[in-house]
């Protein structure tokens, strides 16, 4: 989910008695900020799912994605990845027909790879989870930023997991992607510090995923 604030917002926006991050302008983005960005994950089906619309917002709004969550959700069987894994050409025909996904056939057919790559990792690794949150070392990194302009676009975490993912068989995931999925899973913290969820997300004041 590509959440980093575009370049032209900058600062903060106040919702009623809140600052929030600029990008949390609609009801669906102030409930995904407010509830789940930044929250550090650990289902191995949220960190799936969360990998699989990273890849599908590709060259779309984050808000186009938000408004297609619940249909992917049902397109994807719930993001069970052993039935995504299985899926066939008929299955992928299927979706290709559906409109309340994003009906790109190269994204879609990723998702389907990326659920074979997925289940790899969990017999390698024992959970995708343990996996991927090596590349922070296990532990959010807390940024500390002050403007929207300062957040990058990669780092060079970012940068060896996606490196590490294509070597393991995955697509869709360039470093831009695998940033934006750190940002999502809470593997960084990119809320800027004015706005109300950072300390609550940066003091562990929230459960995780």
């Amino acid at each position: 989910m590509r959440l980093r604030p575009a370049p032209t917002m900058s600062g903060n926006e106040k919702t009623s008695s809140f600052v929030r991050c600029a990008w949390a302008r609609n009801e669906l983005s102030i409930r995904y900020h407010d509830r789940e960005w930044g929250v550090p994950a650990h289902r191995d089906r949220t960190l799936f799912e969360l990998l699989v619309l990273e890849g599908a917002q590709a060259g779309l709004s984050w808000d186009t994605i938000l408004r297609k969550r619940e249909n992917y959700r049902a397109a994807f069987d719930g993001f069970d990845v052993t039935r995504i894994a299985r899926y066939d050409g008929r299955k992928v025909s299927r979706l290709l027909k559906d409109p309340g996904i994003v009906r790109n056939r190269l994204k879609i057919e990723s998702a389907v790879q990326n659920a074979k790559a997925f289940l790899k990792v969990q017999d390698e690794f024992g959970s995708f989870d343990r996996y991927i949150w090596q590349f922070v070392r296990g532990k959010p990194k807390i940024n500390a930023w002050h403007s929207s302009r300062q957040i990058p676009n990669r780092t060079p975490e970012s940068d060896a997991m996606s490196r590490d993912l294509k070597n393991r068989g995955f697509i869709f995931v360039g470093s831009t992607i695998c940033y934006a999925f750190m940002q999502a899973v809470g593997m960084v913290n990119d809320h800027l510090i004015a706005c109300f969820r950072y300390h609550q997300v940066s003091e562990s004041r929230v459960r995780a995923r």
